[in-house]
């Protein structure tokens, strides 16, 4: 019991928002009759928050550093507008067209990184001018019209799903896809064990870890056999957890994720300890801009259109995100994990009041108080453990 009190208190954050995303899943599942959960909703709910989740990826890693980045939503709306103008009105090849607007949204992000890193300027100020310029850029690029239709090909990036082969009504690809994932997390978990015990970390009980397994096995195989049950796995899932995998692969494993980390532990202390602290956030806020534009051109492929209001609140809902999975206000703290999950509670609660009615002025009050409590958590665990 000692060990698992332990284990809660030293991941509270994010355990605690795990936990809190189960409620809110079960409170809306109750409440909605049981149309939260069904099959053609949880694949609704991917497609919903995908553009978003991409943007939190990126988020967290500025917010580790000890920034903020206000333009994602500006920057992915314009790139969408870029894409639509080289696929639309030009007539290029859509994987041509995705790849400048990739290297687009990478200028961009070098752009306010040079600002940010090397002219000491605050991101809070370069982020909003960028959020103001590209806005603006968006509106001047597309004449204040919307562009439309995309290639049929590059609408399936949000809207369409791995070939799979139906028996019984289920997707065989999906049902398999899930065992295979299975089989590699407890291989991993198995080879973590085994290298942390080879170095002398504690490591949890035997009990509890096989407790863990069965857990993580059973949620994994009932969600890709609710998603076999409808049209199987999107295209977007398969993007999404490749970027989580690899996002959390540097961040946990790499000397590129440590040195983000340590500067926004101490930005000093990183410095004197011979991290290039500009670089760092350079590279970082590249990265961001990149993640901004696959966040536009996701979000562009699931309307179909390039609008000059696309991306409005992108910011707003990926920082949240952020925030509400573990992140510190302060820098220093966060994981890409804890950031999905930020990211899954707002698409649930966002989803959920929208099933039962509830009117957009309440969705974004209860929202805002969510984030008010997620900081105020932080604060109050940051105090305790100073005492």
């Amino acid at each position: 019991m000692e060990t698992v009190t332990k284990l809660f208190k030293n991941n509270i954050r994010q355990y605690g928002m795990i936990i809190a995303l189960v409620v809110i899943m079960l409170l809306f599942e109750v409440l909605t009759s049981g149309l939260l959960l069904k099959p053609i909703n949880i694949t609704n709910l991917i497609l919903q928050n995908s553009y978003i989740l991409v943007l939190a990826i990126g988020m967290v890693l500025v917010i580790i550093t000890g920034h903020i980045d206000l333009s994602v939503g500006s920057i992915a709306a314009f790139v969408g507008a870029v894409a639509a103008i080289m696929m639309v009105d030009w007539q290029l090849p859509a994987w041509l067209a995705v790849i400048a607007s990739l290297l687009v949204g990478a200028l961009i992000g070098a752009w306010q990184g040079f600002w940010i890193a090397y002219v000491r300027i605050p991101a809070f100020i370069v982020t909003l001018a960028g959020m103001l310029l590209f806005r603006g850029l968006t509106m001047i690029v597309l004449e204040g019209q919307s562009i439309s239709p995309f290639p049929a090909g590059f609408q399936k990036i949000s809207s369409g799903f791995l070939p799979d082969v139906q028996f019984s009504g289920l997707g065989l690809v999906s049902i398999i896809v899930g065992i295979a994932l299975t089989i590699w997390y407890i291989v991993n978990e198995l080879r973590e064990r085994a290298s942390q015990r080879k170095y002398g970390f504690e490591v949890v009980s035997q009990g509890l870890f096989l407790l863990k397994l069965i857990v993580v096995a059973a949620v994994t195989n009932l969600f890709t056999f609710v998603l076999a049950s409808y049209a199987g796995i999107p295209n977007i899932l398969v993007l999404l957890f490749v970027l989580i995998v690899v996002y959390s692969f540097v961040m946990n494993r790499t000397v590129m994720g440590r040195h983000v980390y340590a500067l926004g532990g101490n930005e000093k202390a990183a410095g004197l300890s011979g991290v290039k602290t500009k670089k760092v956030t350079f590279w970082v806020f590249v990265n961001m801009g990149t993640l901004a534009a696959v966040s536009g051109l996701i979000f562009a492929a699931r309307l179909n259109a390039a609008t000059p209001r696309a991306g409005t609140n992108f910011e707003l809902d990926a920082i949240a995100a952020c925030f509400i999975g573990g992140a510190s206000a302060s820098g220093g703290i966060g994981t890409v994990f804890g950031a999905i999950i930020g990211g899954l509670v707002m698409g649930v609660l966002n989803n959920g009041m929208s099933l039962i009615g509830l009117g957009i002025d309440w969705q974004q009050g209860i929202k805002g108080l969510v984030l008010l409590l997620a900081v105020a958590f932080d604060i109050y665990n940051k105090n305790k453990r100073a005492a």
